[in-house]
């Protein structure tokens, strides 16, 4: 299956569904769609380097709360995401570096406000061709 992801609108809402050959890289587009909602990606740098670990009860409960950590770094720390490597994945854990920058509302291009990721619709999926997640955005 090809890594990917698309914006899907709904009222009041925005959803991402993001696909890849696993899991991981499910999860990895997800969280870059989740980017290109906020600001133009290509807008971003990557000089600051962090880390990230997120637990969840299940693999819905973990894309959620992985994507809530990315809205949090956005929201509570200034902090834009520009590049994602997922370190290592189980079905109730996640640990990325990620690669980005502080914003800058001169140079960054800053598109809609995301209140929160929630559950509505929410499903992972994995098969023989490869995992499929969606998610849908409070905004």
């Amino acid at each position: 299956m090809e890594s990917g992801f698309r914006i899907l609108e709904h009222p009041a809402d925005m959803g991402i569904e993001a696909s890849g050959p696993d899991l991981r890289e499910a999860f990895r587009q997800a969280a870059l769609g989740l980017i290109s909602i906020v600001v133009d990606p290509s807008s971003v740098g990557l000089s600051v380097q962090k880390t990230s670990s997120v637990e969840g009860t299940d693999a819905e409960n973990l894309l959620v709360r992985w994507l809530s950590e990315i809205l949090y770094l956005y929201d509570g720390e200034d902090y834009l995401v520009g590049g994602i490597e997922i370190l290592k994945m189980s079905p109730t854990g996640l640990s990325a570096n990620l690669r980005g920058e502080f914003v800058d509302e001169q140079r960054h291009r800053l598109k809609m406000d995301v209140k929160a990721v929630t559950y509505h619709q929410l499903s992972v999926s994995q098969g023989p061709e490869g995992a499929v997640v969606r998610v849908f955005l409070d905004i």
